[in-house]
């Protein structure tokens, strides 16, 4: 995921994302690509400390121009079950709060590519299924490419497409011709 969401670079080959040759591109480059075109949620939130959830959301969306930044961050935290907490900062929220707050972040664009990193991970059972719910029909709604990577079983038989790993080398992949 790292490699294609252009976050580290490759050690030989190239990358191409969405047309664009990853590993020629600086990282201002780089982040200017990503802007807008890929949505990447993390294990680790990277939530700013002195930041509510709202500003979290809101600030990424501000800086890339949109016009509605706080008011698509209030629709998307509302969605993740967040509307009641827009004004806490990340160390009032629990863990599973802060990880919907960086899904909102990384839905809040609309990208045409996302990618999550263990989405439900710190999530109860009950909220990380209507997680899922929520980026699959945000799937289906945009046909957004859905690039999930996780450990959970009934999780991967939702994707179309598994792929799966051992010791770093594909052993299985649902999609092969």
């Amino acid at each position: 995921m790292a490699l294609l969401s252009g976050m580290e670079r490759p050690t030989g080959g190239s990358v191409h994302v969405a047309g664009l040759d990853f590993d020629r591109l600086n990282e201002d480059q780089l982040a200017v690509a990503r802007r807008g075109r890929i949505g990447i949620i993390l294990q680790a939130f990277h939530l700013l400390p002195t930041m509510t959830a709202l500003e979290n959301v809101a600030v990424p969306l501000e800086l890339a121009g949109r016009p509605d930044a706080f008011a698509t961050a209030q629709t998307e935290l509302e969605a993740v079950g967040l509307g009641h907490r827009l004004t806490h900062y990340p160390a009032q929220l629990s863990g599973g709060e802060q990880q919907r707050v960086a899904i909102a972040r990384a839905l809040a664009p609309r990208p045409p590519i996302l990618f999550a990193d263990e989405p439900t991970g710190n999530l109860d059972g009950t909220t990380g299924t209507a997680i899922m719910d929520l980026l699959f029909d945000r799937h289906a709604q945009t046909g957004a490419t859905l690039f999930v990577i996780t450990h959970d079983p009934k999780l991967a038989a939702r994707c179309r497409r598994v792929i799966s790993l051992a010791d770093g080398a594909i052993v299985q992949d649902s999609g092969a011709a």
